[in-house]
């Protein structure tokens, strides 16, 4: 039988039997192991490679820091690092801060949404050109800022051809172009997206996501909301912020379980806290019993203290005991 349909694929062009198709081609670590844990199932897994994941939230939630530290991981592994930077606001010295070597991470300023993806997927063809193997990690920030070109190239004061309907059209042509592309080619696409806020509604949530339509949510494999508040930020002594903590809520997933969620630290000079949310996480997943009187129990008979507990579940995370 497995014989027989062998030879059906290879009559066919380009068919090949489920077995032998990779659903993804590795991961990205994301800088934190309770973040990689509900994106990949794997505390050492992260962002999969051949597939689009989509980061959004409201402004400052670290969205492009978390991008920033795909890159890391990326440039680690020695894969090709790209950045689409269509609000112009990215900041060098802080992406060194955090890690990333600027000398190997390819940085475009593109005018529209429609030149965005054409870039990504020139850059994506040109790579491939010179080398067919080594995984591609793309950011484009952000969908939620970039003008069509008929935006662009309409008056200001005329707002006909300038709505919501455009915007998700042109989305929608522009995903289904390069989405093929990502798997066939071993690249992930990490696209930043904004929410505001409906205007003059009374009723229901007034929060909407700015990059028109839902055609990005039904086409990558993992969409993350990123959320914090004025109450979490972190400040010293003398009440001079450090940081902020939030949340990351994995609202769909393709890799593992959907509606997972964790927690993230922030800290301005160094980025994210990778053993931050590692505790909680580490509870609903079994690893880690209740606290008895301040001591946590691993694998049920082993006592930690909260402040060494993080530690040995991190040790034990980078020796595979757990995953």
């Amino acid at each position: 039988m497995a014989d027989f349909l062998d030879d059906i694929c290879k009559r066919l062009d380009g068919a090949h039997l489920l077995s032998q198709e990779a659903q993804v081609h590795g991961f990205i670590d994301s800088g934190s192991y309770a973040l990689n844990k509900i994106i990949s199932g794997d505390y050492l897994g992260g962002f999969p490679v051949g597939g689009i994941t989509e980061i959004y939230g409201e402004s400052s939630t670290a969205k492009t820091v978390f991008l920033t530290h795909a890159f890391v991981g990326a440039q680690k592994k020695g894969y090709y690092t790209v950045m689409v930077d269509n609000e112009h606001a990215y900041s060098p010295s802080f992406a060194q801060v955090l890690g990333v070597d600027p000398e190997k991470l390819i940085y475009s300023m593109p005018e529209t949404m429609e030149d965005c993806f054409e870039t990504i997927e020139k850059v994506i063809l040109a790579i491939r050109e010179k080398d067919k193997d080594t995984p591609i990690v793309i950011g484009y920030d952000s969908i939620g800022v970039s003008p069509t070109r008929k935006e662009m190239a309409g008056d200001l004061g005329n707002n006909s051809e300038i709505s919501g309907a455009l915007r998700a059209k042109v989305a929608g042509q522009c995903l289904r172009r390069i989405n093929p592309l990502l798997r066939k080619h071993k690249a992930a696409l990490i696209i930043i997206n904004q929410v505001r806020s409906k205007v003059g509604l009374v009723f229901g949530d007034p929060r909407t996501k700015a990059g028109g339509g839902k055609a990005l949510l039904y086409y990558c494999a993992v969409s993350l909301e990123a959320a914090s508040s004025k109450s979490d930020v972190i400040y010293d002594d003398v009440k001079n912020p450090l940081g902020i903590k939030g949340t990351v809520k994995c609202v769909k997933n393709k890799v593992t379980v959907p509606y997972q969620n964790c927690e993230f630290k922030l800290l301005y000079n160094e980025g994210l806290t990778r053993n931050c949310g590692l505790t909680l996480s580490a509870y609903k997943n079994g690893f880690v019993t209740m606290p008895s009187k301040g001591w946590y129990s691993l694998d049920g008979d082993t006592k930690f203290r909260a402040a060494d507990l993080t530690k040995a579940l991190a040790e034990m995370i980078e020796e595979g005991t757990i995953k």
